[in-house]
């Protein structure tokens, strides 16, 4: 017979088991045209809460069209034209009355290549928050520099040379220096577009070591042309090919039992 604090307890872990596995972004009948051309078409897809999700799909397939879906980085490109329905948390990001440059601070952006700003490793850290207004005082802004470093598992590295540019640490240093730049706003997303694609071996796998730590605290999605990659960091995956949604669900399931054959064909190398 279950007492009481049983099931509390088991009350509890119900919960948490069921927080872990909300729905963080909902994207409905997503279409992206380029002018003419219908770059991505039918996207419907719900990304989990603090879980990485791996785009994955040959070059020119719609998947880095759909991840700058994610925070408006469409917007920046004349033809662009994007229908359909993407929410966070519930609220209709492409409604009228979202501000993209608000939005950009929730839904933090890594790019393929590391692009720190021609200022000094403090001031990369230092520039968002600045913008947003997220500190009262030079200490509020110390604190968030050496929060947001240790997040991007570069603090120790840099601690000593704050003043020094960020342009002058390596490619490996620079991308995670990029990463703490975008969790210095306090994101809740992070898009990442084939953040390791430019750096060595070593260099990938302390980036991906730091992903699986970051997950703790952050939906992440991931764009990577890399399978083995893919099946390290993420939890789930999205197979993209000619501006379609093939196939999604659980990475394991998705690499070993998928249940498209184009998915089978472009992972076990046939095309792609």
């Amino acid at each position: 017979m279950k007492t009481m604090q049983t099931e509390a307890a088991e009350a509890r872990l119900g919960a948490t088991m069921n927080a872990a596995k909300e729905t963080k972004i909902s994207a409905r009948n997503v279409q992206v045209y380029y002018g003419d051309t219908h770059a991505l078409r039918d996207v419907d897809v719900d990304l989990e809460s603090r879980t990485v999700t791996a785009f994955i799909g040959p070059s020119g397939c719609g998947k880095s069209t759909f991840l700058r879906c994610l925070n408006r980085m469409n917007d920046t490109i004349d033809v662009a034209r994007v229908e359909g329905e993407i929410k966070i948390d519930g609220e209709d990001i492409y409604d009228k009355q979202v501000d993209p440059v608000q939005l950009r601070a929730k839904v933090g952006m890594v790019f393929q290549k590391p692009n720190p700003f021609p200022k000094s490793i403090y001031d990369n850290i230092a520039y968002g928050p600045r913008i947003h207004g997220l500190a009262r005082s030079k200490g509020d802004l110390d604190e968030i520099v050496e929060r947001a470093l240790r997040r991007g598992a570069i603090w120790e590295e840099v601690k000593d040379r704050l003043n020094a540019p960020g342009t002058g640490l390596s490619g490996g240093q620079q991308q995670r220096l990029c990463i703490a730049r975008a969790v210095a706003t306090e994101p809740e997303v992070l898009l990442m577009d084939e953040p390791c694609s430019a750096l060595d071996p070593i260099a990938t796998a302390k980036v991906e070591e730091l992903i699986d730590e970051l997950r703790e605290n952050y939906t992440i999605v991931i764009v990577t042309h890399s399978m083995q990659q893919a099946a390290r960091v993420s939890q789930r995956t999205a197979m993209f090919h000619l501006g379609e949604l093939v196939e999604f669900g659980d990475t394991k399931t998705i690499f070993t039992n998928p249940s498209e054959k184009r998915t089978q064909d472009y992972i076990t190398g046939r095309f792609g």
